[in-house]
């Protein structure tokens, strides 16, 4: 038994301290293109995914009160009169609730952009750029004209105080 052993141990002392083989004909493989060949074998496949997601915040709707309606109604209305009186496009900002495709919640977002058409029958506002809006969405709006007075103060106030 102990004759085996020693013969074992020494089975490959003619090659041990040969050089490495480095082929002729097929350049040696970047060390990341070879650690990339067991990504595959990935014991939690989507899980840092999962992870991102599950930490990813989102903010909840709010529901508006009947006077905020009312007043978003009127918007509408007077977005509609510009319409019908004249060619040119109504500037507006609107705020809306953007829901997530994933997940409970969504983000807010605002948008400021001309108003092709307030489509009653399908309840969007379709912007000139071809976003639309669903009206049930609608949080907040400033007409142009809006715009333009409160920019009109603020820049009296800052006029004031410079003074």
């Amino acid at each position: 038994m102990k004759g085996n052993a020693c013969q074992d141990r020494h089975r490959y002392d003619d090659i041990i301290r040969l050089p490495h083989h480095v082929s002729c004909a097929h350049p040696p493989m970047p060390v990341a293109e070879r650690a990339a060949q067991f990504s595959p074998f990935a014991a939690l496949t989507g899980f840092e995914d999962a992870i991102r997601e599950g930490g990813r915040l989102t903010e909840s709707r709010i529901e508006l009160g009947e006077d905020a309606r009312s007043l978003l109604d009127e918007k509408l209305e007077r977005i509609k009169r510009l319409q019908e009186r004249s060619e040119a496009l109504p500037e507006v900002t609107i705020t809306y609730f953007q829901p997530d495709e994933k997940k409970d919640g969504g983000a807010y977002v605002t948008v400021t952009g001309q108003v092709k058409k307030v489509d009653e029958y399908q309840r969007v506002v379709v912007l000139q750029e071809g976003e639309r809006i669903a009206l049930g969405e609608i949080v907040g709006m400033e007409l142009g004209s809006e715009l333009e007075e409160r920019e009109h103060i603020v820049k009296d106030k800052i006029i004031c105080r410079s003074l």
